[in-house]
């Protein structure tokens, strides 16, 4: 724990996929709140099919979602706090990429994960 997903609309730019997730995972890892760097997880989740509004038919307007799962205990500051990190990371990484082409809209939630989750490790 945690898990981030990306959720990236296909037209939105991402010059290098690994370079951006390696840059939110270090975010994650330079908060403190983690125990392990290899506990954080980071995942893109392409979007196929995707509207913006009622009629952008033209698909000028994107988005990338950025969703966050964290144990429960952290409190809402932190949740905050993480949240606004992941999104100017984002926008940092991102926002240059897309040369006026897309108007990009960045969401990020942090959500707390269910209490029943297990977690095995291989080759340990």
């Amino acid at each position: 724990m945690p898990h981030l997903t990306i959720q990236v609309t296909p037209n939105v730019s991402i010059a290098h996929e690994e370079s951006f997730l390696k840059a939110l995972n270090k975010v994650l890892w330079d908060s403190g709140h983690f125990g392990k760097a290899t506990d954080i997880k980071a995942r893109i989740v392409p979007v196929g099919a995707f509207l913006v509004g009622v009629e952008d038919d033209e698909q000028v307007n994107g988005f990338v979602y950025a969703h966050l799962k964290i144990m429960s205990g952290r409190d809402i500051l932190i949740r905050n706090q993480l949240a606004e990190q992941l999104l100017a990371t984002i926008e940092q990484t991102l926002g240059a990429e897309q040369s006026g082409r897309v108007a990009l809209q960045i969401c990020v939630e942090v959500e707390e994960i269910s209490t029943v989750y297990h977690k095995k490790m291989l080759n340990e």
